[in-house]
């Protein structure tokens, strides 16, 4: 198996840092131990912590812009896509979750964070309002699924019986 180029370690220390401890106990000092390269290594790659930010912001769009795309190709459609992997992201500890987890602890010492998430949430809303004709049941799925993931990312059962009445309703929606 082939080596974790040292630019992903190092994002990845960051991310499980953020979401294990929070930002105040972020140091380029610990993000490079969890690396396992030296600070110099790191700083290589991220000159500082608001580089860290923008390379964590940049992986945040690059991972929502993959998914996206695997949506408009899943065979079950985009609307379904977007439901269920609101819960296995979470439950199979998905890159693109654990990179939510970590944005969202940055969320409230970061502004360009907000703008990265709103947008990611924005292209998401768009996407459904190409597959769901009615505005309104596009937001109010946009707003199941954002339910859905803090649930599963909360622990709760992922077997719902909400996600089945969606289902339900979105069949007989024609979605």
């Amino acid at each position: 198996m082939p080596k974790t180029p040292a630019r992903d370690r190092v994002l990845d220390a960051y991310e499980e840092i953020l979401i294990d401890t929070g930002p105040g106990t972020v140091t380029l000092e610990a993000v490079a131990a969890k690396a396992g390269v030296s600070k110099g290594g790191l700083l290589y790659h991220f000159g500082s912590k608001d580089a860290l930010v923008d390379g964590l912001t940049k992986r945040l769009i690059a991972l929502n812009d993959e998914d996206l795309e695997r949506a408009k190709n899943a065979d079950e459609g985009v609307v379904r896509y977007y439901l269920r992997t609101a819960v296995t992201d979470v439950t199979m500890n998905h890159a693109l979750y654990r990179t939510n987890m970590a944005i969202i602890r940055l969320l409230i010492h970061e502004p360009k964070v907000a703008d990265a998430a709103r947008k990611c949430g924005q292209d998401w809303r768009d996407l459904l309002g190409e597959h769901i004709e009615d505005p309104m049941t596009a937001e109010v799925v946009s707003l199941v699924g954002d339910g859905l993931y803090l649930r599963a990312a909360l622990g709760d059962p992922t077997e719902s019986p909400l996600l089945r009445h969606v289902e339900e309703v979105l069949a007989r929606l024609g979605a």
